[in-house]
This record gives C-alpha cells, sequence and structure tokens, in this order.
C-alpha cells in the first residue's frame, strides 16, 4: 500500500484494505514475519460478519506511544480495551496485516471454561490441589471476564455449555472419573450422559459411546466478536494500526523501538499477543517457546430440516470429542455445521486437498445424513501450544517492561478476553494472581540444546509427525 493509500485510510475512517494476498502456506516456524497487508483467510467469519469496521491506519511515521500491543486479535484487542477501561491507559495496537487476521478469525468459535490443554486432573497432578483449585477459580473468573465483554457485542452467542463426545466406549472411564472430580473437587456440575441420551436429547452423533456435559460454554460468530472488540477499544481511545509488522526491535535505555515499515513505534511497555503467529525472530524471549500447530475447518451449506431432523441437532451447543486429534463442532445459528480438527504438519503442505478431505470424511462419519452435502467455506490456521500445554501471561524479564499473554492451545476463544485483562495489569504493574501461569516463562522442550539450535525446526516437524501417527493410533486402534 503506497503512502498516499495509508493516509486515505487514517482521514476517511475506512477498515485498512489488502495490499498482498492471502498466502495459504504462510509457516510461523519459517517465515521472518507474518508479511504486511495481507488479505484474510477465506474463513466462514469472514465471508458472514459484514465489512470490517474503520481503523487507525498504517504507521507513516515516528511515533512515542506509552503502550505498544504487538497483535492485533482478540488478546491484543482485549489488552487495550482493559487498559483504557480499568487504568486509562491508552494503548497502540501494531497489526502485520489485517485487523484480527490471525488466529482470532481461523478458530472453531469455541468458548469453553479452559485454559491451555491440561484437564482439571491434570493440574491436580502437576500443581498440586490447592493451586488446582485457585486455577479453576481463575477460568471461571475467565468464563465471566468473558460473557461481561461480550454483552454489548453482537457476535451470535450460543450459550448452554459443553457437550465432551467419548468418540468410542473405551473413552468413557476418564470421562466419569473427570466428572466426578469436577463434581466433587471443584464444585463444578458435570454430568455424565450415556449413549441413548446424548442421541435422543443432544445429536445423533453416530460416533457418540457417551458424553460429558459441562454447564459453561458458548459459540460465538469470531468475525463478529473480532470486530466488536475493534470498536470497542477505538471507542476507549487505543489507536489500531493494521500493514504495520514489527521487523526491528531494538531496546535502550529502558524504551523499545519497534521498526515498522512506516516509522519508528518508541514504546515504554511492550505487550505481544501475537498467538500462534509469533515470528521466530520477533524477540529473543520467544525463540522456540511455541510450537505452531494447524487446525482446518470446515462449514457446510445450511441445513434444511430435513437434514437437521436426520442428524437429530436439537442442541447447538459447542461440541468436541475426546481424541487426542479432537473434532470441534456444532450446529451454526444460520442451520450451517462448522467441524474442525488437526491438519498438515507444515504450511507448505496445508493447502493439499488432502486434509480437507479428511474433514469431509469426518463429518459423514458422524453424521451419514450430510455425506456429499456442498462445503461453502474451508480454511487453517495456527493454534499456538506451549511445550507443556498451558499457557502464559508473563513479565519474561523484571528489567525490562516487555510482557506477553501467548499458548492457548486452542482453548483462547474465552480465555484470551482474561489474558488480556490480565496482561494490562501486568503493564499497569498492577499485579496478577499467584498462579504457574503468571509466574514462569514459556518453557521450551526439555532438551534444551536441542531447542536453541537453529536446526531444530524441520527436527520438531518430524518429531510432530510421529506424534501424530501415534495419536491416531491411541485414537482409533489401540
Amino acid at each position: 500500500m503506497d503512502t498516499l493509500t495509508q493516509k486515505r485510510a487514517v482521514n476517511t475512517g475506512r477498515a485498512t484494505g489488502p495490499s498482498t494476498a492471502y498466502d495459504p502456506a504462510y509457516d510461523p516456524l519459517i517465515a521472518s514475519t507474518p508479511g504486511q497487508g495481507r488479505d484474510y483467510a477465506p474463513t466462514y467469519w469472514i465471508g458472514t460478519a459484514g465489512d470490517p469496521p474503520p481503523d487507525d491506519g498504517p504507521i507513516t511515521h515516528d511515533i512515542d506511544v506509552d503502550v505498544a500491543i504487538i497483535g492485533s486479535g482478540f488478546t491484543g484487542l482485549t489488552t487495550a480495551i482493559f487498559l483504557a477501561q480499568e487504568y486509562g491507559i491508552k494503548a497502540t495496537v501494531l497489526e502485520a496485516n489485517r485487523v484480527s487476521w490471525g488466529c482470532s478469525t481461523r478458530n472453531g468459535g469455541q468458548a469453553q471454561c479452559a485454559s491451555g490443554r491440561l484437564k482439571r486432573s491434570q493440574w491436580i497432578a502437576r500443581y498440586g490441589l490447592d493451586t488446582a483449585l485457585r486455577m479453576h477459580e481463575e477460568v471461571c473468573a475467565g468464563m465471566e471476564t468473558f460473557k461481561n465483554l461480550i454483552k454489548d457485542i453482537d457476535c451470535d452467542p450460543q450459550p448452554g455449555g459443553h457437550l465432551y463426545i467419548a468418540h468410542r466406549p473405551k473413552a468413557m472411564p476418564a470421562l466419569e472419573k473427570e466428572a466426578k472430580i469436577l463434581r466433587e473437587v471443584f464444585n463444578y456440575d458435570a454430568r455424565i450422559l450415556d449413549a441413548d441420551t446424548v442421541k435422543r436429547e443432544y445429536v445423533d452423533d453416530k460416533e457418540a459411546a457417551g458424553a460429558m456435559h459441562e454447564p459453561e460454554g458458548i459459540g460465538i460468530h469470531a468475525g463478529k466478536l473480532a470486530f466488536g472488540y475493534l470498536k470497542k477499544a477505538r471507542a476507549l481511545g487505543a489507536k489500531v494500526h493494521p500493514s504495520s509488522p514489527v521487523m526491528g526491535w531494538e531496546t535502550r535505555n529502558g524504551v523499545h523501538y519497534l521498526k515498522t515499515p512506516g516509522g519508528i513505534v518508541r514504546a515504554r511497555a511492550v505487550g505481544i499477543a501475537t498467538g500462534g503467529y509469533t515470528s521466530q525472530g520477533l524477540h529473543s524471549q520467544l525463540k522456540n517457546r511455541l510450537l505452531p500447530i494447524l487446525s482446518n475447518s470446515i462449514v457446510t451449506r445450511p441445513l434444511t430440516q430435513a437434514e437437521i431432523d436426520a442428524c437429530n441437532f436439537r442442541t447447538t451447543q459447542v461440541i468436541t470429542d475426546t481424541r487426542i486429534l479432537r473434532h470441534y463442532y456444532r450446529l451454526m445459528p444460520d442451520g450451517r455445521v462448522q467441524i474442525g480438527s488437526r491438519s498438515a504438519i507444515t504450511g507448505h503442505d496445508a493447502p493439499e486437498d488432502k486434509y480437507k478431505q479428511f474433514l469431509i470424511r469426518d463429518l459423514h462419519r458422524k453424521f451419514p445424513a450430510l455425506e456429499g452435502i456442498q462445503i461453502d467455506y474451508s480454511w487453517w490456521g495456527w493454534v499456538d501450544v506451549s511445550h507443556d500445554m498451558m499457557p502464559r501471561i508473563y513479565q519474561p524479564d523484571p528489567k525490562q517492561t516487555i510482557y506477553y499473554a501467548l499458548g492457548y492451545g486452542g482453548n483462547g476463544v474465552m480465555y484470551s478476553a482474561q489474558a488480556g485483562r490480565r496482561l494490562a495489569a501486568s503493564i499497569a504493574g498492577k499485579g496478577t494472581p499467584d498462579l504457574p501461569i503468571f509466574r514462569s516463562k514459556l518453557p521450551f522442550p526439555n532438551v534444551r540444546e536441542v531447542v536453541e539450535s537453529e536446526l531444530f525446526a524441520p527436527f520438531r516437524r518430524f518429531g510432530q509427525w510421529w506424534l501424530y501417527r501415534w495419536y491416531h493410533l491411541k485414537d482409533e486402534v489401540i
């Protein structure tokens, strides 16, 4: 985008359009930056959210700011919202491409009462009971934060809870054990449903061998939510600058010099909220701290009433299954079915049609009545998974005013709101609860010497390839 166009975006109050095409093969372990001004992925959320709201245009000259937030997804925008609402700080949000271009407009729109990939029983095993109880309080508080934040955002909420379906009988004992812990230890009303009840009263997923029902869970329209956050942040005085990737970073005398194509942003504090699109070279504190994993989604055409009846869709709750390589799915407000799961290993392979076909096959396996149904939307996106499966909202070096909120592992739709609130508190110097996710860095994998090697990325992907095959055996065979 030329300088004239950049200035016009600022002066006319319009959304900044793309200057480069969507890159379907983008890979954060390989690319030095996420690009500049790239268009959105062709997701259902972007296709049905309406026109993007106005933003503040790209950075066009050197500026001084109190707080710069890198990344304009759910976390970056909610951080800006809470900085303004609770601390009177008007942040400047920098986005490499279009607003909420990454995880926030490529997810499944499922807001669950979770943070990271671990279950409550695993929290007890890792942290001890007292910490696990306080972690539960934190995610429940996060759900309330999320609900309050979206009250005035038209994001097509579908409340009612979360249905966690056992994809085969062997999965039921673990579900029953988890539900018992949730009820008796955490006072969280999880209920076990047998297969007949699931298929009769909720949905006739042909794989369902039973389910655990959690009381908290909301489906949302991810594009409308992202655009709502953008409007809210700007109304509170935050500036949001798309097409402004951070291409260089120096810190001198406590000031961070963030180099963008249009100018230097000099910031006294920086919050990093780049999710699965975190470039390896963004900052040394982040190199090799995340494992980005691809997730695919498809959305069907609207179902006829006969098709809805044939699948016995009697719920619009968010649904996942018990596979390690899990599926997430639901009936949308407009009668479509959305389903997603894990995808390719590398960005280079992501556009291959076979991954879409795998997901279509899985849809048909669950709902044979939908065999041959038209698929209107297909996309993929990167999920930020930490190496210990839990997020971090943290200041990695107490001597530097750098903070990050990363590593949700696919549970960021809800928890990004609470993470934004906690990140804002950290930046404002107000502190965070005494919990592990606020008191330690994103970890390296166990073999640190290998991780820190420049040659690690190919080996990481090779290990992921084998791990996926092992997971498939555990999910479907063993």
